[in-house]
């Protein structure tokens, strides 16, 4: 047994001790985000456990439900809801939580309340589950004033608001990516420690990608924008290389795959969905959050994704988010040509 080695590994940057490095440059802060990121963490590595598991488990498969977005709900979607909404509840320092697969908002009891909101798909993808193609979980985290007790207005306000974001990706690894704020950290799951461990610090997004990522089956009913976008990524008029088309069909996977290599990841209005198809508070917002922090941009055809307003917790929106150069390609055809 090596133990120089084995010494070696307990000098890791793990989320918990990155996540207090951050607290204690604010000396006004009281730890109350440390601890709900904790029980977030700890959500994440349960679902982990069970969507690695789901199979011999049977949790794959319809539970037999409809969420409120209509759509059939997995099994796991089920589980990984209730243990999400127990890790928040149980933290103490959550008041109004609002998921994809409740139709209401919702309040904590007062006797477990806190300063904080949470937002959060508790597993997007999963119409992936049973093929294997990587889901994952999307949070955003707002903070109510103090001694304010919260309403669903307290998360009907601009994505400016938030205060972190992030979301967990389970594929051919576990990974979250995090910022709470500042800069965005990419933390992998080492199971052998039950720890998520430092991996990818600082994420910074290129400036210019060479891929874009849409679902193209979808192409007859786009507006003129996104049409001219995808046909001069294929065939490129200053006769440069044509992008790559990725496209996962997990928001988690590609947008992951975008933060790391660049490029653009899109979602637009179309006919058939003219109010765009992903939900503004826990899968625009928070995923706008990162590319913004990571330095790219987040557009919905019409303005900076971040300062949208959203009327209902449900609301929808078109979403274009990746490198800065290929957003602001976007934005002068949209510019152009119009909606």
């Amino acid at each position: 047994m090596d133990h120089a080695a084995d010494a070696q590994r307990t000098d890791l940057m793990t989320l918990t001790r990155h996540v207090l490095n951050e607290q204690s440059k604010h000396p006004e802060a009281r730890g109350d985000l440390t601890i709900l990121l904790n029980h977030i963490v700890l959500g994440c590595k349960f679902v982990c456990s069970a969507v690695n598991k789901a199979g011999l488990a049977k949790l794959i498969g319809l539970a037999g439900e409809t969420n409120v977005q209509g759509e059939e709900q997995k099994k796991l979607d089920v589980l990984s809801n209730q243990v999400f909404v127990k890790a928040l509840t149980s933290s103490g320092r959550t008041n109004v939580l609002v998921s994809e697969e409740d139709e209401e908002a919702i309040f904590v009891p007062e006797k477990l309340r806190g300063r904080y909101c949470v937002v959060f798909d508790p597993l997007d993808g999963s119409s992936n589950i049973d093929c294997g193609v990587s889901i994952g979980t999307i949070f955003g985290i707002y903070m109510l004033e103090a001694g304010k007790a919260g309403t669903v207005d307290d998360l009907l306000k601009a994505g400016t608001s938030m205060v972190a974001a992030g979301y967990c990706m389970y594929g051919s690894s576990c990974t979250l990516v995090l910022s709470t704020g500042e800069d965005v950290n990419g933390f992998t799951l080492d199971p052998s420690l039950g720890e998520f461990i430092l991996t990818h610090p600082h994420i910074r997004i290129p400036e210019k990608g060479k891929i874009y990522s849409v679902n193209e089956g979808n192409a007859k009913n786009w507006d003129e924008p996104t049409t001219k976008f995808v046909e001069k990524a294929k065939f490129p008029e200053d006769g440069s290389s044509p992008k790559s088309l990725r496209y996962i069909g997990s928001m988690v996977a590609d947008v992951h795959r975008t933060l790391l290599y660049g490029g653009i990841f899109m979602y637009p209005a179309d006919k058939k969905s003219p109010n765009g198809k992903l939900r503004v508070l826990y899968e625009v917002f928070p995923m706008s959050f990162l590319v913004e922090k990571a330095g790219g941009q987040a557009f919905t055809g019409k303005q900076r994704a971040l300062e949208l307003v959203p009327k209902k917790i449900h609301e929808r929106s078109p979403i274009f988010l990746g490198s800065y150069d290929d957003v602001e390609e976007v934005k002068e055809l949209y510019k152009q040509y119009g909606a």
